[in-house]
């Protein structure tokens, strides 16, 4: 049986990618039996139907998938953050990391608008880089008309299916439009009053770019931790995991428990402080969450 990737979704069809070629097919009605749904990036089984129309039969196991944007088998999310308008958040990026850390799916943290730093915003930021550096997460930074930028992106999107996220305005669409003109996305104006941009998202469709795979929705906004027991949400702190074995108490949630080596590490400042108060607000979000029935 033929198979091959779901590359695009769009009014019912799912458009399949197989060698070279693209077979527009529909999915088998047990698939919505089953309240199941193809996704953008699946793997799948079809039946060829006519030239170039086809049903899809079986949908392969997933590493990993996403409701908004509706994608699977992600590898990596590019983080795409300004310094100023809107000025760099820190919370927010640890939501998002904390959240794509729970789905095995790789940061990558851009930071666009570089160019409107002053002196005193030069120093804060090269103070932050280098905590998530030693976190261990890669960072980019760039801006509008960056003429290094291609020789930056290339070879993080080389051989990777990747999909973009970060706060409106921040310039996702301006990257996406510098990595394929041909999108031509409208880019946001930003809100002067709120300090926030607009985007309407477009359908997901994975694009052949720098020899990977690039969804060229403009990502989403923000990250809820639904999925995520308040028991789980340090092992998605690396720098928490590198410490936590150190902990008296097995299953240790660095909150009240005594002789906590995470603690300890906030104390001794080898754990930024702000990010423990992250996890503690991310914890008690988790915690004060309303049941799942």
């Amino acid at each position: 049986m033929p198979n091959g990737q779901i590359r695009k979704a769009l009014s019912g069809f799912y458009y399949v990618y197989d060698n070279g070629k693209v077979i527009q097919c529909r999915g088998r009605g047990v698939f919505r039996n089953r309240g199941e749904s193809p996704l953008v990036g699946d793997f799948v089984d079809y039946t060829v139907e006519g030239e170039n129309d086809g049903t899809i039969t079986v949908i392969h196991e997933r590493k990993n998938n996403l409701v908004r944007p509706p994608i699977s088998n992600i590898d990596q999310a590019i983080l795409v953050f300004s310094i100023k308008e809107p000025d760099f958040n820190t919370i927010l990026l640890d939501r998002f990391l904390v959240v794509l850390e729970s789905f095995y799916i790789e940061p990558i943290i851009c930071l666009t608008k570089s160019d409107l730093m002053d002196t005193k915003m030069e120093q804060t930021m090269k103070d932050y880089i280098n905590d998530y550096e030693n976190i261990g997460y890669e960072i980019l930074m760039t801006y509008k008309d960056d003429p290094n930028f291609n020789d930056k992106i290339t070879p993080i999107l080389k051989g990777k299916t990747t999909v973009l996220a970060g706060q409106s305005g921040v310039g996702k669409s301006t990257l996406l439009n510098t990595i394929l003109p041909s999108l031509d996305l409208k880019t946001g104006v930003i809100s002067d009053a709120l300090g926030r941009g607009k985007h309407t998202t477009r359908h997901v469709e994975l694009i052949e770019v720098c020899d990977g795979l690039l969804a060229d929705t403009p990502g989403f906004s923000s990250f809820e931790f639904d999925l995520m027991e308040k028991e789980e949400l340090s092992s998605c702190f690396p720098d928490f995991v590198k410490r936590q074995d150190e902990c008296k108490y097995r299953g240790c949630l660095h909150v009240n428990e005594p002789k906590c080596a995470v603690k300890k590490a906030v104390e001794l400042g080898e754990i930024k402080e702000y990010r423990y108060k992250h996890y503690l607000q991310f914890y008690e979000e988790i915690v004060d969450r309303k049941p799942r029935y």
